[in-house]
């Protein structure tokens, strides 16, 4: 069984991609156009493309709609999850994005019905002292899940050329960074492991709006700091170097989804359907059957339905 899509027009953009390949060929790199390495970056980026620009921030999602797809695709996605576990297939869910563009609830609405046992979140933070004494990579490598397991990131190893390369954290050979990144998903999509990555975009003034909300509320107040607003001011700097990003890591084996994440439920709906999606494709083409779908659950159960109005209400980073 496969779940209907939604329209993609205007709220997911595949970079670079270069005719349509069957879901094998997809996984395992057949007839891939390697990402250019040759040429070495600048310290401070400059917009090759307008991907991000060129989003259509306008898209919504109906709640009628919404409460319609959201029990079947969480339904389907947990025998997804139990087909990957009893095959031994593993998933990397990674989340970008913007600050407050909602990865922390969309990461709630993809895992709110998921076995608990049978997946990891990981919240990246900044290194700690061991870890900046090892191969910036390695502290990522220890968080690769067992076989059959998921891991949820929330932020991921690309902050090392988002954050740590716009505030001049780190001074590298961009070039080089792109190309272990690309090297650290293709070993892993070359053994058992899906590669799905998320980048959650929303424009300047939708930030600013979602964290004047957040400094509304006693409750959310100390979600947002001055390094935050600092961020924010750099809005186009981080711009320029995602852009970059998107255009040196989009790979057939790990292919980035660009979500416009102005409307909760839309945004919540792209994500579940993306990653039911791919991995159905990876499991078909490690030649492992889909589940039936005799006994799927179509039903949005009352507890979804208040967690979810609680997620369009409510704001997160």
């Amino acid at each position: 069984m496969s779940l209907p899509i939604l329209d993609t027009r205007g709220s997911c953009i595949r970079v670079g991609s270069g005719g349509r390949r069957t879901a094998k060929e997809c996984i395992l790199g057949i007839g891939v156009k390697w990402p250019d390495h040759s040429r070495r970056s600048s310290p401070h980026p400059r917009k090759a493309t307008t991907v991000l620009e060129n989003l259509d921030l306008r898209v919504k999602l109906s709640r009628e709609e919404s409460d319609q797809r959201l029990g079947r695709a969480r339904s389907w996605l947990l025998k997804l999850q139990r087909t990957c576990w009893r095959e031994g297939v593993s998933a990397l869910i990674a989340f970008e994005g913007w600050d407050a563009a909602g990865k922390g609830s969309s990461i709630r609405a993809l895992t709110r019905r998921l076995e608990p046992r049978g997946f990891e979140l990981h919240p990246i933070r900044e290194p700690r002292t061991l870890e900046r004494q090892m191969p910036w990579l390695w502290r990522f490598w220890q968080k690769v899940p067992t076989y059959g397991s998921w891991a949820v990131f929330d932020r991921s190893w690309y902050g090392r050329v988002l954050v740590d390369r716009v505030e001049g954290l780190v001074d590298d050979d961009w070039q080089k960074t792109y190309r272990q990144i690309n090297d650290f998903e293709r070993a892993l999509a070359d053994d058992r492991y899906v590669v799905i990555k998320f980048f959650l975009h929303i424009s300047k003034r939708e930030q600013k709006r979602r964290f004047r909300a957040l400094e509304s509320d006693p409750l959310t107040a100390w979600q947002v700091e001055a390094e935050d607003w600092k961020r924010h001011e750099k809005y186009d700097e981080y711009l320029a170097a995602a852009e970059e990003m998107l255009a040196y890591t989009e790979t057939e084996w790990a292919p980035w989804t660009i979500v416009a994440a102005t409307d909760r439920r839309w945004t919540r709906m792209k994500v579940l359907d993306t990653v039911v999606e791919q991995l159905e494709n990876g499991l078909v083409a490690r030649g492992i059957a889909l589940p039936s779908d005799d006994d799927l659950d179509f039903g949005h159960t009352e507890e979804d339905a208040e967690a979810d109005a609680d997620d369009d209400q409510g704001l997160d980073r």
